[in-house]
């Protein structure tokens, strides 16, 4: 890959680290932040959960303007959102503040994976695009690595205000450093003219378009094991099995170095196998890795347990660039809001994953094994039950 394609996966990578590091960066300070604002584990959690909405719900927005006025203006607005919301999340002294300015944060921070996903399809085709987003797998896969550690330093000496001024920062920075150096990558006159009307109307499309769907949910319904693992695994690694917040940060980070890991080894494998191919094979192994969570859940152990973790987490990084790649490949002007519909699928399933986990009071382990195992499945299930369908 030519160094300037280097650079622009460095600068893309900064983006999609926005929602990473918006999740993860904050998990080990749950307890903390819930003595502080005299608030209950769920209270806390729907922190999260409203993050993850937030994720969903502004995607569909930023989708169509980046197709209309290019990806450049639409990604400086987000930012700034990002950037005023992470220092009001600081400054919050409540828990319920803390939710509404979570939303804001995230409806800011979802920017980052549109415009990301839209650059790559402007610029790159099939293979480049995998191995692209196998690049940004780096930045998704360290994000989680360093996040929950520099959150539990910064817990630990000074306070989880600090974990959402680090936050207020990076957007700041990354800011400065997007106006300066990332190019626009949709010329004017591919750009779209479409009302409103006509905005729902290409979702309409999309969401009939079977190809695209069993591409989407392949790596949608998958994620919702993901967003399980990051509500449930705060209580049930620090409070059921006694990690302290460094200890979780460090176990947190050896997950997404195996993301990291799967995500390169992908890269190398789709230069001679069909990435088409390559995603079933990754869905199989990341339904049974899902099974493997209820039997480690049930185990009682903690070994088991990150172990089970580690592999799925590890198969997700194979499973999110292929799927990503094979989905947008064919999109054309409709990629900006292509990138946001899969977005929007994919926090959409973490939000009910956050609702579903809070009814059970956020403390379930059983109750994330199985939507982890679930999520595995429903992904290999969708996927081919959709491309059978556009095959018959």
């Amino acid at each position: 890959m030519p160094e300037h394609y280097r650079r622009l996966a460095a600068l893309l990578g900064a983006l999609t680290a926005l929602g990473p590091l918006g999740v993860d960066m904050y998990l080990p300070a749950f307890p903390a932040m819930g003595t502080e604002l005299a608030a209950s584990p769920a209270a806390i959690q729907r922190t999260l959960a409203v993050f993850l909405l937030g994720m969903a719900a502004g995607q569909l927005v930023y989708g169509p303007l980046s197709d209309r006025l290019g990806r450049r203006r639409p990604l400086m607005i987000g930012m700034v959102v990002f950037t005023l919301a992470s220092i009001g999340c600081a400054l919050a002294s409540s828990a319920d503040a803390l939710v509404a300015l979570r939303l804001a944060q995230a409806l800011g921070g979802c920017v980052g994976v549109v415009v990301a996903r839209a650059v790559v399809r402007d610029l790159c085709d099939e293979r480049g695009a995998v191995r692209m987003m196998s690049m940004l797998m780096l930045a998704m896969g360290a994000a989680p690595i360093l996040a929950p550690m520099l959150g539990g330093w910064l817990l630990a000496a000074l306070g989880w205000r600090a974990i959402f001024w680090f936050l207020a920062i990076y957007g700041g920075l990354a800011l400065l450093v997007m106006v300066r150096w990332l190019p626009e990558s949709l010329p004017p006159e591919q750009r779209r003219r479409d009302g409103l009307g006509q905005v729902m109307l290409v979702y309409l499309q999309l969401l009939r378009d079977r190809r695209f769907l069993s591409h989407a949910l392949a790596g949608a319904l998958p994620m919702a094991g993901l967003f399980a693992y990051l509500v449930g695994s705060p209580n049930l690694l620090m409070q059921v099995h006694g990690l302290g917040p460094v200890e979780y940060g460090m176990a947190f980070g050896a997950n997404a170095f195996g993301l990291i890991l799967a995500s390169q080894i992908i890269s190398r494998l789709v230069r001679r196998g069909q990435p088409a191919r390559l995603l079933v094979a990754g869905l199989v192994l990341l339904a049974l890795a899902g099974l493997g969570v209820v039997l480690a859940v049930l185990s009682g152990g903690l070994v088991p347990l990150l172990a089970a973790f580690f592999l799925y987490l590890a198969l997700m990084g194979s499973v999110l660039p292929l799927s990503s790649a094979l989905a947008m490949a064919p999109m054309g002007r409709m990629a900006g809001s292509a990138s946001a519909l899969m977005g929007t699928l994919q926090f959409g399933v973490g939000a009910v994953v956050g609702a579903v986990l809070g009814a059970f009071g956020g403390t379930s382990a059983l109750a994330m094994g199985v939507l982890i195992a679930l999520a595995g499945m429903g992904g290999l299930a969708a996927h081919l039950g959709l491309k059978r369908s556009v095959a018959g």
